[in-house]
C-alpha cells in the first residue's frame, strides 16, 4: 500500500471518527445500527429471519430504555432490565390464550410501570422498556416457532445492545458527562445567538426575542439538570471524587455563565433609543455571536477530546467595547457598561477555564434524598397528575386491545402501541405527538412501499432495515415526525423478512391502527382528568413570584456573608427559579394547543409569564454582581427587603385572589428613584439602578396579580 493511500485513509478514518464524536446523536445511532446489525445480518442470511427480527427487537428496547448512567450503575440496571424484559415477554405468552387474564393484565401492568417509573430516571427506563418488550411478543407471537423463544431472544438482544454499550463506556467511562456538559453548553451558544438578536432592537422585536429566549431557557436548565443528575451518578459510584472536580468546574462554570446570559440590566428598546448608544450596542451584539461561538466550541473540545483553545476574536471584540467605553467616557454603573463588564467576566472566565487555581473548589451538589418509600405515597395521592396518566394509559390499553380481540383486528396490537407513544400526561403534548405520529406513519407507509419495491431482495431489505435503524435513532431527539417515518420502514423491513409480506397486507392495516390508537390516546385525554392549563396558571404564577422571591433573598444573603463558602443554597435557589419560571413558560405554550374554551385569560396570563421571565433576569443580574466583595449599603439592604415583602404579597394576591394595595411599591420606586439621582459612586448607583428595575416589574406583577384567580367551569 503506497504512503500517499495510506495518509488518505488515515485521514478518512479520523473524518469519520470526528464526525461521530462530535455528535452524541449520530454516536448513539452508529452504535445502535451497529448492535442490530451484528444481530440480525447472520440470522437473516442463514435464513433464520425470526431469530433476527426478535433479537433486533430486543435490541432496539434496550436502546429506547437506555438512561445516563455511572458504569456501575448501568450493570445493575441492564441486569435489572433483562430480568423484566424476560418476565413480560413470558407474561404474554402464558397469557396469549386468555383475554380476558391478558387484558387485565396489560391494565393492571400499564398502571404499575407507568408510577414505578414516576420514581427515577433508572427505573424510567426499564419499566418504559419492559411495557415495550410486552407489546413486541404479542405483536410476533404468531410467528414464533416455540412460546419460549422470544423470552429468550427479546433479552437476549437488549443484554447484547447493554454488554456492547457498556464496552464502549468501558473506553471512554466519562462519555455521559462529556455529552450532557456539551449539550448544556451547546443549549447556552443557541440562547446567546438569539439574544444577541436584542443589540440593537426596538419594542416590539424585543418582545418576541425575550419569547424565543423563554423557550431556550428551558431547554438550558434541562440540560443543567441532566448534568447534575449525571454528576450524581458518577459521585455516588466512585470513591476518588478528585477525578470529578473537572467536570464540576465547568459544571459551575455553566451555571454562573447562564445565569449571565439570563441577566438584564436594562430594557434594551430604551438602551437602544438613545443614538449615543448605537455603536457600543451593535458591538455588544457581534461580542455575543462570538461569545455563542465560543461556547458551541467549547462543546466540542469535551466531545472530541481535545483541549479548548480559547478564540483570540472574542478577546479582541472585548478589548475594543472596553476601549470604546473610554473613548465615550461612560461611567461605569451605566448600564451599557454594566453589560460589557459581564460580557468580560464571561470572558474571562472561558478564557480561563483550565487554570489550576480554579481546581480546588469541589462544591456540592444537590441530590434528592427521598426515600423510595416517601416518593411512592406522594405518587399514590390521587391529585398526583401522573397517577392520572397512569390510569388514563392502563384504560387506553385495555380498551385498545377490546377493540383488537373484538373486531378480531390482525396485529391489532399497533393500537396499543400507537397509545403507548401518543398519549402524553397532557392534552398539548398527547395532541402534538397525536399529528406527528400520523404525518410519519403516512410518510413511512408511501416512502416504505415504494423503496421496497426498489430493494426486493433479502440483503436490500437488510440493508434497508439498518439504514432505517440509522435514521430512526439519529432523528428521535430531534423531530418525532421523521423519526416515526423511519420506524415505519424499519417495521415494514422486518415483517418482509419475517413473513415475506409487508407493503400492502401489513402497513395498511398498520395505518388504520395507527389512527384508532390516536383517536383513543387523545379522547382520553380530552375526556379523564384532563388537566386544563387555566386551571394551573394562577398557581404556577405565585409559585414562579415566589421562588423567584427566594432567589432574590439567597442573593441578598450573599452580599451580606462574602465568605467564599460552598454557595449551595444559592444555586438551589436560582435553580428553583429557573424551573418555575420554565414550568410557567410551558404552560404557556401548552396552552396553544389546547380548545378554545380551554384559553380562559390567556392575554393576562400571557403578561404574568413575560413579567414574572423579566423579573428573573433583572435578579439575574443584581446576581451575578454579587462576587464584587462590596456590602451592600444599610438603605439599599432596607429598600431590597421592603421588595421583598411585595414580592411575598404578589404572591399571596395570586393564590387568594385578594385584592391588596400597591401604595407601598410606588413609594419604594419614588426612593429608589431619589437614591439613584443622589448617589455618585458607581457600585452603589448599579445597585439602586437594578433594585428599581427589580421593583418596576414587582409594581407591574401586583397590579396585574390583584382578583386574578382560575375562572369557573
Amino acid at each position: 500500500m503506497s504512503t500517499s493511500l495510506k495518509q488518505q485513509i488515515f485521514s478518512w478514518q479520523k473524518s469519520l471518527t470526528h464526525y461521530f464524536l462530535t455528535s452524541p446523536d449520530r454516536l448513539r445511532a452508529i452504535k445502535v445500527t451497529i448492535a442490530i446489525g451484528v444481530l440480525t445480518a447472520p440470522f437473516v442470511l442463514l435464513g433464520e429471519s425470526f431469530f433476527a427480527i426478535t433479537l433486533a427487537l430486543g435490541a432496539l428496547a434496550g436502546a429506547l430504555s437506555e438512561t445516563d448512567d455511572h458504569p456501575k450503575g448501568r450493570m445493575k440496571s441492564l441486569a435489572l432490565k433483562v430480568i423484566c424484559f424476560a418476565i413480560s415477554s413470558l407474561s404474554v405468552e402464558l397469557l396469549r390464550p386468555y383475554p380476558i387474564l391478558l387484558g387485565c393484565g396489560l391494565f393492571a401492568s400499564t398502571i404499575a410501570f407507568v408510577l414505578i417509573g414516576s420514581l427515577g430516571e433508572r427505573y424510567r427506563g426499564v419499566t418504559f422498556g419492559a411495557q415495550l418488550i410486552g407489546l413486541y411478543t404479542m405483536l410476533t407471537i404468531t410467528l414464533s416457532p416455540a412460546w419460549y423463544w422470544q423470552p429468550i431472544l427479546l433479552p437476549a438482544g437488549a443484554l447484547f445492545y447493554g454488554l456492547f454499550s457498556l464496552y464502549l463506556l468501558y473506553l471512554n467511562p466519562w462519555r455521559a458527562l462529556d455529552e450532557h456538559l456539551a449539550r448544556g453548553f451547546g443549549a447556552l451558544a443557541t440562547y446567546l445567538e438569539v439574544k444577541a438578536g436584542l443589540f440593537p432592537s426596538d419594542k416590539n422585536k424585543q418582545g418576541e426575542i425575550r419569547n424565543q429566549l423563554a423557550l431556550l431557557n428551558v431547554q438550558v436548565v434541562g440540560a443543567l439538570d441532566g448534568c447534575k443528575e449525571v454528576l450524581n451518578s458518577y459521585g455516588d459510584s466512585i470513591d476518588d471524587k478528585t477525578v470529578l472536580q473537572p467536570y464540576m468546574r465547568y459544571f459551575m462554570l455553566l451555571q454562573n455563565l447562564h445565569e449571565r446570559a439570563a441577566s438584564s440590566h436594562e430594557r434594551y428598546d430604551l438602551l437602544s433609543s438613545d443614538q449615543a448608544n448605537r455603536v457600543l450596542l451593535e458591538g455588544i451584539g457581534h461580542t455575543l455571536l462570538q461569545y455563542s461561538h465560543a461556547s458551541k466550541k467549547f462543546a466540542e473540545s469535551l466531545l472530541a477530546g481535545k483541549t479548548y483553545i480559547h478564540p483570540i476574536s472574542l478577546g479582541w471584540m472585548v478589548d475594543a467595547l472596553n476601549d470604546q467605553l473610554k473613548k465615550h467616557d461612560i461611567a461605569p454603573d451605566q448600564p451599557v457598561a454594566m453589560i460589557v463588564r459581564n460580557l468580560s467576566r464571561s470572558h474571562l472566565s472561558l478564557q480561563n477555564l483550565h487554570e489550576d487555581s480554579q481546581r480546588l473548589l469541589t462544591p456540592k451538589l444537590r441530590k434528592d434524598n427521598r426515600s423510595l418509600m416517601l416518593r411512592a405515597k406522594e405518587l399514590l395521592d390521587w391529585q398526583n397528575p401522573r397517577l392520572h396518566h397512569a390510569f388514563r394509559l392502563g384504560l387506553c390499553f385495555l380498551v385498545g386491545f377490546t377493540i383488537s380481540e373484538v373486531f378480531a383486528i390482525a396485529k391489532g396490537e399497533w393500537i396499543i402501541l400507537t397509545t403507548l407513544f401518543v398519549c402524553q400526561p397532557t392534552y398539548s403534548a398527547t395532541r402534538q405527538r397525536l399529528y406527528q405520529r400520523i404525518l410519519g406513519t403516512i410518510l413511512g407507509v408511501v416512502g416504505g412501499v415504494l423503496i421496497i419495491q426498489i430493494l426486493p431482495t433479502i440483503q436490500g431489505q437488510l440493508l434497508l432495515l439498518l439504514v432505517s435503524t440509522y435514521a430512526f435513532s439519529l432523528w428521535q431527539l430531534r423531530n418525532y415526525s421523521v423519526s416515526v417515518m423511519f420506524i415505519t420502514i424499519f417495521v415494514l423491513c422486518a415483517f418482509n423478512l419475517l413473513a415475506g409480506k409487508g407493503s400492502s397486507s401489513i402497513m395498511l392495516p398498520r395505518l388504520i391502527d395507527t389512527l384508532i390508537g390516536s383517536a383513543l390516546a387523545i379522547i382520553s385525554v380530552r375526556l379523564l382528568w384532563p388537566n386544563w392549563q387555566y386551571k394551573r396558571l394562577p398557581a404556577l404564577i405565585a409559585e414562579a413570584i415566589s421562588k423567584n422571591t427566594s432567589y432574590f433573598q439567597a442573593i441578598l444573603e450573599e452580599y451580606l456573608q462574602s465568605t467564599g463558602e460552598d454557595d449551595l443554597p444559592y444555586r438551589i435557589a436560582r435553580r428553583e427559579a429557573h424551573r418555575a419560571d420554565n414550568a410557567l413558560v410551558r404552560a404557556w405554550q401548552d396552552m396553544q394547543f389546547e380548545p378554545r374554551n380551554r384559553q380562559q385569560f390567556r392575554q393576562q396570563a400571557f403578561t404574568l409569564t413575560y413579567l414574572n421571565h423579566a423579573l428573573l433576569a433583572y435578579i439575574s443580574a443584581f446576581g451575578v454582581h454579587r462576587d464584587q466583595h462590596t456590602a451592600l449599603s444599610p438603605e439599599i439592604a432596607h429598600l431590597a427587603n421592603d421588595i421583598v415583602g411585595e414580592l411575598q404579597k404578589t404572591s399571596l394576591s395570586i393564590t387568594t385572589g385578594k385584592t391588596l394595595g400597591n401604595t407601598r411599591i410606588i413609594n419604594i420606586l419614588k426612593q429608589i428613584r431619589h437614591s439613584i439621582r443622589g448617589s455618585s459612586q458607581p457600585i452603589p448607583k448599579q445597585q439602586f439602578t437594578s433594585l428599581y428595575n427589580i421593583a418596576d416589574v414587582t409594581e407591574q406583577l401586583l397590579k396585574l396579580a390583584n382578583g386574578f384567580t382560575s375562572p369557573r367551569e
